[in-house]
């Protein structure tokens, strides 16, 4: 059996998020046109018949502006190394920009075979513009294969069948069941998150953090809070909205995604709590009794 674990890197918003939810077929990682969605390093575990393929998903890689871009960074690079294979995804319709070169940059030398996907190709109508793109990414470098894709919309087993190419021969490093190495309460908090940054689009910065407060099963259903964490106040009134109804109306659109995931019913309550430095948040979360560990 080939098993191993095969790294996703790439810009902000070129498809990681989308391409592993695609490949697991559960919706662990959030996803949004909002730079900086994807924060920590998400695992899926892939399974067939012929292998085992543990998937990691990284925060974008890009020019830092601030200390949290900094970090994300450093989570990506950190995950280049003691892996099988990379997947580099490239933005087919953006093209090999100067981005790209940055992150080749330092994934090159590795010693580790990479494949170079070609995401959202249904966006490209010209043909031709696909090959020219295809031809700039060959001269580029030498990649194991170039193979174009369309995250989210089309069948990835060519890409599946691909990757167990580079893979060692290997026993199961999971067993069939686990799917994930994080937490229920990360990714309902995180469903909480996407959808603050989907439908207050360029209101709310990236910073927003989101924590599940509890997790009640009662093998029935599901008794969620999450706390919802803004560095201002301004950004706690948008969150909240008019009346509630801009918090109201993440509530239901989270809840649809925890309902679809647990195939359960979900109670779900949320609030906002503006805490203005990292240590006040720390400070908070420590007085809740949270466990950091399940919240991420």
């Amino acid at each position: 059996m080939k098993c191993g674990y095969v790294s996703i890197i790439g810009r902000p918003n070129v498809g990681k998020s989308t391409l592993l939810n695609d490949l697991i077929g559960e919706k662990l990682a959030i996803t949004s046109d909002v730079s900086g969605t994807t924060r920590n390093i998400i695992n899926g575990i892939y399974n067939d018949e012929e292998a085992q393929i543990v998937f990691i998903d990284t925060p974008g890689v890009h020019k830092p502006h601030n200390q949290l871009e900094k970090i994300m960074n450093r989570k990506s690079y950190n995950n280049f190394d003691d892996v099988d294979v990379i997947l580099f995804m490239i933005d087919a319709k953006s093209g090999f920009g100067r981005g790209d070169i940055f992150i080749l940059e330092r994934i090159k030398d590795k010693g580790i075979p990479i494949i170079a996907l070609l995401n959202k190709i249904d966006l490209i109508k010209d043909k031709e513009k696909l090959l020219k793109t295809i031809d700039s990414v060959k001269d580029e470098y030498n990649f194991e294969e170039i193979i174009p894709i369309s995250a989210g919309k089309n069948n990835l087993y060519d890409l599946v069948k691909s990757i167990k190419k580079y893979l060692p021969e290997s026993e199961k490093i999971f067993s069939d069941d686990e799917m994930t190495n994080v937490s229920l309460k990360f990714m309902m908090a995180e469903y909480v998150r996407e959808k603050i940054l989907l439908l207050t689009h360029d209101e709310i910065p990236h910073t927003v953090s989101c924590y599940c407060e509890e997790y009640d099963d009662n093998g029935k259903s599901v008794d969620i809070k999450v706390l919802i964490v803004v560095e201002r106040d301004n950004l706690k009134k948008i969150i909240i909205g008019k009346n509630g109804s801009m918090l109201k109306e993440i509530g239901i659109e989270a809840r649809q995604d925890m309902e679809k995931f647990l195939n359960k019913k979900v109670y779900l309550e949320t609030y906002v709590k503006t805490l203005k430095n990292w240590r006040d948040e720390t400070k908070y979360l420590k007085e809740l009794g949270l466990d950091l560990d399940e919240n991420n």
